[in-house]
Parts: C-alpha cells; sequence; structure tokens
C-alpha cells in the first residue's frame, strides 16, 4: 500500500545521533492518523551507521534503508531519498535533530489544508549559529536572489514537505550537482511556512565543513544564474577600458617629458589584471565543469541496497543486507 507521508533523512556517520532520532520520531509518526514510511538514505557512512539502520528496520517495519554504494555528499542522498519515497507527501529531515521532527504534524495539516504543494520549515530562532554564519547565510541568500529572481527564504534549510506534484517535477529534472534549497523555490509552486526554532545538534559533529559550504555556494552561484559570466565579461570589459586610459596617460606623460621607470606600478597593475583574468578564467572554468559533467552523464549516486526490495529475500537487488551489530549499545534514555 503507498503510504501517505515519506520522511527522507540522509545519513552520513550517524551513530551517536540515530537512536535519539529513533527514538523522538517513531512516536511521533506512530501518533500520525496517516500511513508513513521513513526512507533513511546512508551515504556511504564508516561507522556503524548501517548496522544500526538494519538492526531498527527489523525492529520497525516502516523504516526503509537505502545504501548509496559510496559517499555522494549530502543533496545527492537527499535526491536518491526523494527518487526512492513513494509517499503522497515527502518531508526531507537531517538527522542531527537541530530541525525537530516534531513540526511534521502540523507541516502536514497545513499543506492539505490550504492545498498548498510545499511547506517549508523556516528557523524564527537560530541562536545556537554562531553570528558569523547567520549573517554569511542571509548575505549569501540575497546575493543568489539578486542574481537568479529565486526567492529563497534566508532561514530556511533542507527541513520542507513537498507534495508528489513537487516530487515528480523535481525527480523529472536533468540537473547534476542540485542545490534542492533553491530548485524547490524557483519551481514556483504554491508554498506556505512553518516556523520552529533551531536546536543544536543532539550528538556526533556537523557533516558541512567550510569546505563543504563553499562547494554548495558555487554549485548555487552556478547552478541558477549566468550572472557570474557577466561578472566576467564585464570585469574583462572594465579591465580594457582601464588598461586603454593608462596607455592614453603614459603617452601623454611621455611627450611632456616627465616619464621615469616606476617597478611598483608596474608590478601593481600587471598583478591587478592577472587577478581579473584568474577571476574570470574561474567562472568559466565552473561553468565548463556543469556543462562537462552534465555531457558525461554520470549518476551522482549509486544505490547499492534497498531494503523494500529485499522484503522477502535474503540479499537485496545489488548488495548484501548489513548484520545488526551485537555489540552497538543504545544508552537508554530518561523517562520525563
Amino acid at each position: 500500500m503507498v503510504p501517505e507521508l515519506s520522511v527522507v533523512i540522509p545519513m552520513y556517520n550517524e551513530e551517536e545521533v540515530l537512536p535519539l532520532l529513533v527514538e523522538r520520531l517513531r512516536p511521533l509518526l506512530d501518533g500520525l492518523d496517516a500511513g508513513y514510511e521513513v526512507v533513511a538514505v546512508d551515504d556511504g557512512s564508516t561507522d556503524l551507521t548501517a548496522a544500526l539502520l538494519q538492526r531498527y528496520h527489523r525492529e520497525w517495519p516502516s523504516l526503509r534503508v537505502v545504501r548509496l554504494r559510496a559517499n555522494a555528499g549530502h543533496q545527492a542522498a537527499i535526491s536518491a531519498g526523494l527518487v526512492s519515497a513513494r509517499g503522497d507527501y515527502v518531508v526531507t529531515l537531517d538527522a542531527d535533530l537541530q530541525d525537530p521532527p516534531e513540526v511534521i504534524p502540523q507541516m502536514l495539516e497545513l499543506a492539505k489544508r490550504d492545498g498548498v504543494d510545499v511547506v517549508y520549515g523556516v528557523r524564527n530562532d537560530r541562536s545556537t549559529d554562531t553570528r558569523f554564519k547567520r549573517m554569511s547565510a542571509r548575505a549569501f541568500y540575497a546575493l543568489i536572489g539578486a542574481i537568479s529572481k529565486t526567492s529563497a527564504h534566508a532561514d530556511a534549510g533542507d527541513f520542507r514537505l513537498m507534495s508528489r506534484a513537487t516530487i515528480d517535477a523535481i525527480n523529472g529534472l536533468p540537473d547534476h550537482n542540485r542545490v534542492l534549497r533553491f530548485i524547490v523555490p524557483a519551481l514556483g509552486f504554491p508554498s506556505d511556512t512553518v516556523e520552529y526554532k533551531r536546536e543544536e545538534r543532539a550528538a556526533g559533529t556537523s557533516k558541512y565543513p567550510l569546505l563543504k559550504m563553499v562547494r554548495l555556494s558555487l554549485d548555487s552561484l552556478t547552478g541558477f544564474s549566468a550572472a557570474p559570466l557577466r561578472v566576467a565579461t564585464f570585469a574583462g570589459i572594465g579591465g580594457a577600458v582601464i588598461a586603454a586610459l593608462f596607455v592614453l596617460y603614459t603617452l601623454v606623460v611621455r611627450a611632456q617629458g616627465h616619464t621615469v621607470p616606476g617597478w611598483t606600478s608596474t608590478v601593481a597593475i600587471v598583478a591587478g589584471f592577472s587577478a581579473i583574468q584568474l577571476l574570470c578564467v574561474g567562472i568559466l572554468g565552473e561553468y565548463i565543469g556543469r556543462m562537462y559533467a552534465h555531457m558525461q552523464g554520470r549518476p551522482t549516486y549509486f544505490i547499492a541496497y534497498d531494503s523494500l526490495a529485499a522484503i522477502g529475500h535474503a540479499t537485496g537487488p545489488t548488495d548484501r543486507a548489513l548484520p545488526a551489530a551485537p555489540s552497538v549499545r543504545v544508552p537508554a534514555q530518561p523517562r520525563g
């Protein structure tokens, strides 16, 4: 039977937070007046995440385990979950519990009542984030909105509910290295928001260090606008104008007999124009790289195992399911 709700959760080395996630999520979803499935996408974890998922899958029939053959990245793992999800509505949720799963019933009720296709989880309190992260996020979203005309909310991440029509539209896109927090608003489907307070990570460490954030930013900029190409063009035009003015200046000074060889000015000019050229080449390289990847047509992820396809069989379609690890001990949680 097709479930009404699918909850897609990308996971990478989440053995510490996984027991806490299951403890909060399962009673919540069991209390809904709707059939559901939880699609946990193991993004090539190297710890005991895969073994724990297999253990919980045995105890929780609605938990579906999808394992990627190799680490493909957060956005690719979400995309794999969206392709696998069967629900009429799909919620994407990170495993770290910074986005509270208790908001899901409110999202589902709002989508049904108002008939919207997307319900964004918007953080109205980000005090747990650093000041630098809050300011840089707002500046980046403002930049994306200005150059791409995409109205993505600065305080909305990857916690959202989407209708089946939205999921089908996303799955039909040919994009590589997609950034869903900008793709979904770009579709322009009817939407609404639900506000919540962003909490600290329940356990484990962040899987988005600075380098990955920079990579995500580059994918966002080059994936949604040709404006950076125009920046390169304008930089080249501006550099040519400045160079022409400088040549004119040197000719005038030479005619007046005031020319004095200047090492500093020469180095500064050469360095300045070299920086502009490297910037333009780098921007062009980003677009050429995306075109090259698209022409190759290589999938961004490979699904190695899906517990739904393995029901009634000893193994999955392309891989053997991991047994639960006997050495894993889930700490008991205090009852309030």
